[in-house]
């Protein structure tokens, strides 16, 4: 397979040459068909997100991450939940 990298539009593309079998290539054929899509690069993209997600998890957004920090923050605080430090609980632990 050769790769070659570049850049569009902010996303890093990846240029790849491959080789597939038959019945790939006749589903990659499918997915273009259906999705009425340009090409089987496309296809091959559109395929990856639909399942990628089974293999590799995807990357974290910065914005949702500190959405979820905050939703945490936020239910901890709603909820009275006060911290306990870390020497204190290992003090009740080993007291017992």
């Amino acid at each position: 397979m050769e790769v070659i990298s570049n850049t569009q539009r902010g996303n890093k593309m990846v240029s790849a040459r491959v080789v597939l079998n038959e019945y790939s290539n006749k589903v990659l054929n499918v997915v273009k068909a259906k999705y009425s899509l340009k090409d089987k690069s496309e296809a091959l993209n559109k395929f990856i997100h639909k399942y990628g997600e089974e293999e590799v998890e995807k990357e974290v957004n910065d914005k949702y991450l500190e959405k979820i920090i905050n939703i945490e923050k936020n239910y901890f605080k709603n909820n009275n939940y006060n911290h306990t430090p870390l020497d204190k609980l290992r003090t009740e632990i080993e007291e017992k």
